[in-house]
């Protein structure tokens, strides 16, 4: 099966000028330029928001990945033995490239108090990766629509997950070393009908305990000012909040 990105490298592969082959050298040249594009749009959303990894670290990822990808196809020349060319492994070097930026992404990933934060830029700084692959590979449709879908995921798929958010709120909870509250937790989630979920405590270096749980309510009319203000009025209690987005 052909595929039309293979149709344009194909193409513009045979373009020559005085006889000297400058296809090649233009298709890698929009290789680059693709993957800058490409990998641009996704860190400039992760720059917005603020993230730790943003455009320039997603720009080094994805043009980085792509000019290896060149590398592998056109760097090395074809090997002749005995009058027969020698096969070679051109995804060698890609595969290594997935390994290497999967420990890059998990630099990107924080444990704190409240919780686990960077997966989601972890996660597209594995992609960019994919699409510098796909566009040193001359697979410019899959690199343009792959980074669509990306985009798409990132903004609408958002709004989605903040609505699911407001039903499953993540609550941070700052209490007093010596305060028992666990049981009157659970009381005020059984009144308010919500289930308490993925409960971690710690304690602070300050002495104080950290707690942080989701309160997952099966009903859409959840009130969830009301039922952080009930949490409030427990003694010993220093501090309650909600951590929005928390699926960073």
């Amino acid at each position: 099966m052909t595929t039309i990105d293979q149709v344009i490298a194909e193409k513009i592969g045979s373009w020559t000028i005085n006889e000297w082959p400058v296809g090649n050298f233009v298709l890698c040249v929009i290789a680059l330029v693709l993957s800058v594009v490409l990998c641009g749009i996704i860190g400039i959303e992760r720059e917005r928001r603020g993230r730790s990894a943003g455009l320039r670290t997603h720009l080094l990822v994805g043009v980085g990945s792509c000019i290896i990808m060149i590398i592998s196809i056109y760097g090395f020349p074809a090997i002749v033995i005995n009058g027969q060319p020698l096969t070679r492994d051109v995804a060698r070097l890609a595969a290594q490239v997935i390994t290497g930026v999967g420990f890059l992404g998990a630099g990107a990933i924080i444990h704190r108090n409240s919780g686990i934060r960077g997966l989601t830029t972890a996660a597209t700084i594995w992609i960019v990766m994919a699409i510098g692959l796909a566009c040193g590979s001359m697979n410019y449709i899959i690199a343009i629509v792959g980074t669509g879908l990306i985009m798409f995921v990132l903004t609408a798929v958002r709004k989605f997950e903040t609505r699911l958010n407001k039903k499953a709120p993540l609550v941070s909870l700052r209490v007093e070393h010596k305060s028992t509250i666990i049981g009157e937790l659970l009381q005020i989630a059984q009144k308010f009908g919500c289930t308490i979920l993925d409960l971690q405590v710690e304690l602070c270096d300050n002495g104080e305990v950290q707690a942080t749980f989701l309160a997952v309510s099966n009903s859409s009319d959840f009130r969830t000012n009301e039922f952080l203000a009930h949490l409030e009025q427990l003694e010993g209690v220093l501090q309650v909040g909600v951590i929005n987005g928390h699926k960073l």
